[in-house]
């Protein structure tokens, strides 16, 4: 339990005796991390984190980076994660990262300090409305009371502090905003040394908190739990109908549904298309119908024409891919069925036609099992594999072939690149990564080229990144704080491109601060690559000033700058060498992939071709409907 601060006879200092049971209620309620920013009127706080040894603090002096670095810490372990800073604008730099934990559900606690009432709207020095701050991008805002040492008061921010921390776990999870306005004077008054349990005529429950360290409020959140019947009895009828499926799997963190909806997919015949951020494509579950180069293959105009499903099943966020979308755009007839387990509304694309708020865990177990039952359904549903010869094998293995009919005329075709490919970059991670090791990824073009080029492994790695938002802002700080989380004993790898490190390069503090382990692949095309594929890029007159927007910087000096290693790959064994190194070494390393954006838009455009071709001269099992 947290000591207490020096007291006064007069008889204890308010402030410390309120934010000291604040945090001593923190930590009993599981927080196990805070991320704090210097400033004066945060101190109360800041000091009774300090005393605190359940809870550990990380420094950082930038309140953008820092944020970033909770979110990334969060993610890591699936636990809250404590944020705080001063008043005024530090607060307002909280805004990009809150928006990105509330719309990926991750649990942060974002603590303000403030200026008392009194001081507001009136002139006062680092004064800005901080109510509501962050708008619908809190889950839930508290405008703490002033600090009292009361029974009352401190029965409240107790009370408080248990709430707050399981809302930002209850589902679905996302970031809590409390704001504390505190009068001066913030640091510790110099007063008589006396214990908490001498206060006894106080009531102890409410000074102490309650015995054994167990928290003032147990609360206990239930997240979607297992489907109704009703559900489970239509959805078994959809599928039963249905011979030619898909299981599409966005962005999820889920790493036990992975069993009973592979065991689905093989009991429906529905090849499963995984966004890499799904956790399908890396371990050693059953990969047979997982496809990993569909963003590749669904650009081929025959392929789709012949694929027409009947029912499609998703599970997580939309995916990245922007064939994948097209393609159900083309078939937006067909039934959609969303399953979500956190209470959203994760379906962007509008064609959906069910949305199921259900545990995915719970809703494949269940469906499997009604499915077992014949859900008073005539004809037996395929077991295990659907039968050589039926509609349900046809379907299922033209789709396994127009994966591995690309995997290998992608990997063939980019041996004959003279140029360092930014794609490749995962084809080599996908071989060079071990077990345990965490892959982080940049938005804009690093994470199509992940979805693309990075196909399935039997390693164990965990695969992250901002996919809320999809912001180029804050990812070296969100991959250093992924670090911290998960420790000195697993690798973590970043990959993102210039503009997005140059954004964050503040972001690399944390590393020299805290001692982290990161490796930064860094794919740098001197600009923004992404535009380079978009209508844009038609029009050249203005292209470069407004959208490629070069930098021309030298990033080995920063990275000095922070106590990092960096070096330059000139060839694929000299990176495959320099991961290798950066995997076993300690400290933060940077491996630059020097790209050139026009040259990498042509070989893009030259696997798309390649893979058209090899698709045309496939003999596999005609898609065409019955």
């Amino acid at each position: 339990m947290l000591e207490a601060p020096q007291m006064s006879p007069d008889p204890v200092n308010p402030t410390y005796a309120y934010v000291g049971a604040f945090v001593d209620e923190l930590q009993r309620s599981g927080v196990r991390n805070v991320v704090i920013c210097p400033g004066s009127r945060s101190t109360p706080l800041a000091m009774a984190f300090a005393a605190q040894v359940a809870i550990r603090v990380w420094m950082h002096v930038d309140e953008r980076s820092a944020a970033y670095f909770g979110l990334g810490m969060a993610k890591q372990l699936r636990q809250p994660v404590a944020l705080l800073c001063t008043s005024g604008t530090a607060a307002a730099n909280f805004l990009p990262a809150l928006v990105e934990a509330s719309l990926t559900r991750i649990p942060l606690l974002v603590l303000t300090a403030d200026r008392p009432h009194e001081l507001r709207d009136n002139g006062a020095p680092q004064s800005i409305d901080q109510n509501r701050l962050f708008g619908t991008y809190a889950k839930w805002f508290v405008e703490v009371a002033l600090p009292e040492a009361t029974d009352a008061a401190l029965r409240y921010i107790r009370t408080l502090a248990a709430r707050a921390s399981a809302l930002t776990q209850a589902s679905p999870a996302g970031p809590v905003h409390l704001n504390f306005p505190f009068r001066e004077p913030l640091a510790p008054e110099p007063i008589a040394a006396q214990s908490w349990s001498q206060v006894a005529q106080r009531d102890l429950l409410a000074w102490q908190g309650r015995p054994h360290n167990r928290p003032y409020v147990e609360v206990r959140d239930t997240p979607a739990g297992a489907p109704s019947e009703t559900t489970i009895a239509r959805l078994a009828h959809m599928v039963r109908g249905a011979r030619r499926g898909l299981i599409v799997v966005g962005p999820l963190d889920a790493p036990s549904l992975a069993e009973p909806l592979l065991r689905l997919a093989q009991r429906l015949g529905y090849p499963v298309l995984a966004d890499p951020l799904s956790q399908l494509r890396c371990g050693d579950h059953d990969q047979r119908l997982i496809l990993s180069n569909y963003d590749a293959f669904l650009r081929h105009a025959a392929f789709v024409e012949h694929a027409q499903p009947e029912l499609v099943l998703r599970f997580g966020a939309m995916p990245t891919s922007k064939p994948l979308l097209l393609y159900l755009q083309r078939y937006a007839h067909c039934p959609l069925v969303v399953v979500d387990g956190q209470h959203g509304w994760e379906e962007p694309t509008q064609f959906a036609s069910d949305l199921i708020h259900a545990d995915p865990f719970a809703l494949c177990q269940n469906l499997l099992t009604a499915l077992d039952a014949g859900a008073g359904l005539p004809s037996p549903p395929p077991i295990d594999r659907p039968a050589s010869g039926s509609i349900e094998y046809e379907w299922a293995t033209a789709w396994q072939d127009a994966d591995r009919v690309t995997r290998d005329a992608i990997n063939a075709a980019m041996q004959d690149f003279d140029e360092l490919f930014e794609g490749r970059v995962f084809t080599e991670l996908a071989h060079l990564l071990p077990g345990g090791v965490m892959l982080y990824v940049g938005n804009s073009m690093p994470v199509r080229d992940l979805d693309t080029f990075f196909s399935c492994t039997r390693e164990h790695v965990r695969i992250m990144g901002n996919r809320g938002a999809n912001g180029i802002d804050g990812v070296v700080s969100s991959a250093l704080g992924a670090s911290a989380g998960a420790g000195r004993e697993k690798p973590v790898v970043l990959v993102l491109g210039d503009l997005s490190f140059f954004h964050d390069l503040n972001g690399l503090l944390a590393a020299r601060l805290h001692g982290l382990r990161l490796t930064i692949v860094l794919i740098n095309n001197d600009g923004g690559g992404i535009f380079s594929f978009l209508p844009q890029a038609a029009y050249q007159e203005h292209f470069e000033q407004l959208f490629g927007t070069p930098t021309g910087l030298d990033f080995s000096h920063a990275v000095q700058m922070y106590g990092g290693r960096y070096e330059k790959a000139e060839g694929w064994e000299q990176f495959r060498k320099l991961v290798s190194e950066g995997l076993s070494g300690d400290g933060l390393q940077v491996i630059e992939v020097s790209t050139d954006r026009v040259s990498n838009v042509k070989m893009h455009r030259h696997l798309w071709k390649v893979v058209g071709e090899a698709l045309d001269n496939e003999t596999g099992p005609s898609l065409r409907s019955r």
